[in-house]
């Protein structure tokens, strides 16, 4: 078993030595089927505690569940950190959920409650990025920068500003952290904007359409957020009834590019920042969406791209992945110029605009929004998803708990009362993480089920693409 990144100088050996520790424990495989049922995660969590089964008429303990006879006395389960940085197996289901949430919203799954018909409604794939705040190392399709040299794709200078002394920090972070308000705004203004085009007021448009979105946020290398999203027109009771006849992919492009040039949010002037209204930039993105990829881009490469992007954070800017409480931390990590500049202006500005907590989002360059975030009608949602997991895991158990019963000739649950179980848990928290035998296993297993899911997706693509190609002929 190899691990799936590569270890310091040592670490390597350490984590041998501590897996030869762990086997002379004599409980290994049953470590590594808890490493596999949490997925391979990285920085799982450790649970103390105790389940019993009860008969309550008699009061006889029928079941018990016990932590004492786990590895090291604990249960791990994993940490659900959607952050690709933080844990890449947990970043995986969490990518994987996105992308059945977008696709379920544009080919339609009756399974997650939306009718397949929702391909004839107009949807579109828009992009809105930030402002320019200032000029910075780029590759532009022709010529070379503007410095006057041409950059490969990894050079650490891309994004960076050509004169980091004029560059403006502050508004930068003051606009990664007003981005979420500034896209409430173009919403609201998307609604509106819809309306008069449409030639309706506000209510009949409200009577007759509804404006669907999913969209998730993305860092430039520069470190400005930008947001990608799905957006669709529907009737008045979202993807289950269609559109309007004037609703068409050209209006929505249009009342798009139109709400972006007017969405603003007004900041007042603080410290040497004066007083602005942040915009969008001038780039907005808006592609038609094809039902059978015979658009400009397909449903499922609209999805994969969103799910891509819905577990990075800032990564891009090599910035930090987890919060920073003092200033002075930022000393212990070896961070690009430009990233630090940018951290540096949060904190510089957090006494200014107190009520943004800039310094609190400073790892995120100020960016304090949700990663990715859809409207109520769109489709299902994340906890819908996670919760047939659940279930699903929950009936596993109930069923394997049901032949332990039978196997001891006691009754079968399903034909008690419930009244006449009862059932008393305790679990408590007992850390996190794993140690460096755990974390060379899981990283093991990690990969081993990740290449398996790549085998699954693959297959399940190519029967989508044939399911496609039906439909069409």
């Amino acid at each position: 078993m190899t691990p799936t990144r590569a270890l310091p100088d040592g670490a390597d050996r350490l984590a041998v030595a501590d897996l030869a520790r762990l086997a002379s424990r004599g409980d290994l495989p049953k470590l590594a089927e808890q490493l596999r049922r949490t997925g391979g995660c990285a920085n799982p969590i450790h649970l103390k505690g105790f389940r019993t089964l009860t008969h309550a008429p008699t009061g006889a303990v029928w079941h018990r569940y016990s932590t004492d006879h786990e590895p090291g006395h604990r249960l791990k389960v994993a940490c659900g950190n959607r952050r690709a940085s933080r844990c890449p197996a947990c970043a995986r289901t969490y990518s994987a959920d996105t992308f059945h949430l977008i696709r379920a919203g544009l080919a339609g799954d009756d399974s997650k409650g939306v009718p397949d018909t929702v391909r004839t409604h107009p949807r579109v794939f828009a992009t809105l990025t930030a402002p320019s705040f200032g000029p910075v190392h780029n590759r532009p399709d022709k010529g070379v920068c503007r410095c006057g040299f041409a950059h490969p794709a990894a050079s650490p200078l891309l994004g960076t500003p050509l004169d980091p002394e004029t560059y403006e920090y502050g508004h930068a972070v003051l606009w990664n952290n007003h981005a979420p308000d500034l896209w409430r705004r173009f919403t609201v203004y998307l609604f509106r904007t819809l309306a008069k085009m449409a030639g309706l007021t506000q209510r009949d448009f409200r009577e007759r359409a509804k404006v669907s979105f999913g969209k998730v946020a993305e860092y430039q290398r520069r470190g400005a957020v930008h947001f990608h999203a799905v957006i669709r027109l529907d009737g008045p009771d979202g993807a289950e009834t269609p559109p309007p006849s004037w609703a068409t992919v050209a209006l929505l492009d249009d009342a798009i590019r139109a709400a972006a040039r007017r969405a603003g949010v007004p900041v007042a002037a603080a410290g040497d920042q004066p007083a602005r209204i942040l915009k969008w930039g001038t780039q907005v993105d808006v592609r038609p969406i094809g039902a059978f990829a015979t658009g400009e881009i397909s449903e499922r490469a609209v999805a994969s791209y969103v799910a891509k992007y819905a577990t990075k954070s800032a990564e891009t800017t090599e910035t930090v992945d987890r919060r920073i409480l003092e200033r002075h931390e930022l000393d212990r990590h070896q961070l690009p110029p430009h990233t630090r500049k940018l951290i540096e202006s949060c904190w510089d500005l957090d006494r200014h605009y107190p009520d943004r907590l800039l310094a609190h989002w400073s790892h995120m360059l100020g960016f304090r929004g949700h990663f990715s975030s859809k409207s109520p009608t769109y489709s299902t949602t994340l906890g819908a998803l996670r919760q047939v997991r659940a279930d699903y895991r929950a009936e596993q158990a109930r069923t394997d708990l049901r032949e332990r019963l039978l196997a001891q000739g006691l009754p079968d649950l399903e034909d008690l009362p419930e009244a006449e179980t009862l059932i008393v848990a305790h679990w408590a928290f007992a850390g996190a993480g794993n140690s460096p035998g755990e974390s060379m296993l899981a990283a093991s297993i990690a990969r081993d089920l990740n290449e398996r899911r790549t085998t699954d997706r693959q297959e399940l693509h190519a029967q989508l693409a044939r399911e496609e190609n039906d439909a069409w002929l």
